[in-house]
């Protein structure tokens, strides 16, 4: 244990936890204390598991008294590792995994309540079981947990109906750095009291305070669902497409991704099941789902409709509707499996970025030259939330090229992209948050009264800086 941390504070946090609440053996937090992506490997004290609002107040008052950072962790799906402690080893790692009760869904006020430890699986199946739906869906919602969701701002495939994590939030209850219970659980949507403390904690990565509860938005369950798929001959295409869908029916549209036809390729070569649905290879593809709570609400004619327009004018090459959720499931597949195909291509680097939806084409345009500039044959595999303009601008690097040859110019390849995001009135991290390996470029992207603001408000709620230490403003 760090000289600087008073010998009796394991003692004291393990009678306010129990001794399920408390780990100490290296080898039972090791797998806490790596992110999923193995970018960070760090230390702690130890690991405490709160089981409940009481228990997480505990811990923070012993820790301020005792001046020990504390690291929130969720699910440890994060993808700039903000859950992650530092290499140091003198910061508590503070799992929230055992607060995962659901409430009952409210029928009438359409609203549930959920501990922050909540996997976000579960939560969704809680809703289906009552007949409704959760909108939140992203690939690790087998693991991720909705304190880690709501700390993130966490958006997803069914952002461009639904919203973001914050959107599906109306309350949330809040433990401090020092203990401090803010009740924030109001199932109210107008509430005009003064100003609107929840969303300065949802977003914050855990560096304000912990989430500990937070009530949800649900909504009707739907009672049919159409997926289909659709070769593209350009980007511009899929965004005429994307307003016919919005035209002729936008309360029914529940997601619109693109992939580029290099992702696909490189899923369809590399994972076992994965096929083009399509007789028709194209250099752009899109998936696109459509749901209703009505059962008669003709999805697959205004698919059909729509699709039939768009063949005549050529902004759709080919396409095909899924006949079965097993269908669906592969289609979707597809897309959510491109990041594996990624990985087993070789070596490559993320780009979580968002610009205006009307300026996709010029970032993907500008984006793969600047990238192809800089490494000759760096494979361009972007793919993503076209319907709110968040896109995956990944790189994979060239064939052949090892890690130990691509990883020196990894950074570069994301400071290209990050240019011509800047150039077009966008932001660096989409959805993924800032963590610990985005810090240089908050500090960068917006510095002045933004940033100066960002401070001012931790030190009003964090004074010593004992919340998730080294994230987000560094």
């Amino acid at each position: 244990m760090p000289d600087t941390v008073p010998p009796d504070l394991l003692a004291r946090l393990g009678e306010a936890l129990g001794p399920a609440g408390l780990v100490t053996d290296p080898a039972l937090m090791a797998a806490a204390l790596t992110d999923w992506r193995g970018l960070y490997h760090g230390r702690a004290l130890a690991l405490a598991r709160p089981a409940d609002t009481d228990e997480l107040s505990a811990v923070a008052r012993a820790c301020h008294a005792a001046r020990v950072k504390m690291v929130p962790q969720g699910g440890n799906t994060g993808m700039s590792g903000g859950g992650v402690p530092r290499e140091a080893g003198d910061e508590l790692l503070v799992s929230l995994s055992r607060m995962r009760a659901i409430g009952a869904i409210d029928p009438d006020g359409m609203t549930v309540t959920v501990g922050a430890g909540a996997v976000l699986a579960e939560l969704q199946q809680a809703a289906a079981d009552a007949g409704f739906l959760f909108p939140l869906s992203l690939g690790s919602q087998g693991s991720a947990q909705i304190g880690g969701l709501l700390s993130t701002n966490a958006g997803g495939n069914h952002t461009l109906r639904y919203g973001n994590a914050r959107d599906l939030c109306l309350g949330i209850e809040v433990v401090l750095a020092d203990g401090t219970v803010l009740p924030m659980l109001r199932a109210l949507r107008k509430d005009n009291t003064g100003y609107a403390l929840r969303q300065i904690f949802i977003g914050a990565e855990g560096t304000l305070g912990f989430i500990s509860r937070a009530t949800l938005r649900v909504f009707p369950g739907l009672s049919s669902r159409t997926v289909l798929f659709a070769a593209l001959p350009s980007v511009e295409a899929a965004l005429a497409l994307l307003r016919r869908f919005r035209a002729e029916d936008e309360a029914a549209l529940q997601a619109f991704e693109y992939l580029a036809g290099s992702a696909v390729e490189m899923a369809c070569a590399l994972l076992d099941g994965v096929s083009l649905p399509l007789g028709t290879r194209a250099p752009h593809y899109c998936l696109v789902e459509l749901g209703s709570p009505r059962r008669d609400a003709g999805l697959v004619e205004l698919a059909e409709s729509v699709l039939a327009a768009a063949l005549e004018e050529g902004t759709v090459l080919d396409a095909t509707i899924a006949a079965s959720g097993s269908q669906a499931a592969q289609l979707w597949r597809l897309r959510e499996e491109i990041p594996e195909a990624q990985r087993r291509a070789g070596p490559g680097v993320k780009n979580d970025v968002a610009v205006p939806i009307p300026r996709i084409p010029a970032l993907l345009a500008r984006g793969i030259a600047a990238c192809q500039a800089l490494m000759p044959g760096v494979r361009a595999i972007p793919f993503g939330h076209l319907g709110d303009g968040n896109i995956h601008f990944n790189f994979v690097a060239p064939e052949g090229m090892d890690a130990a040859l691509f990883e020196p110019h990894a950074e570069a390849l994301m400071h290209a992209v990050n240019d011509v995001v800047r150039e077009l009135g966008g932001s660096f991290s989409a959805e993924h948050g800032i963590g610990r390996l985005k810090t240089a470029m908050l500090a960068e992207w917006r510095a002045g009264p933004e940033l100066d603001t960002m401070r001012r408000i931790k030190a009003a709620l964090d004074p010593h800086g004992l919340m998730n230490p080294g994230k987000v403003l560094g």
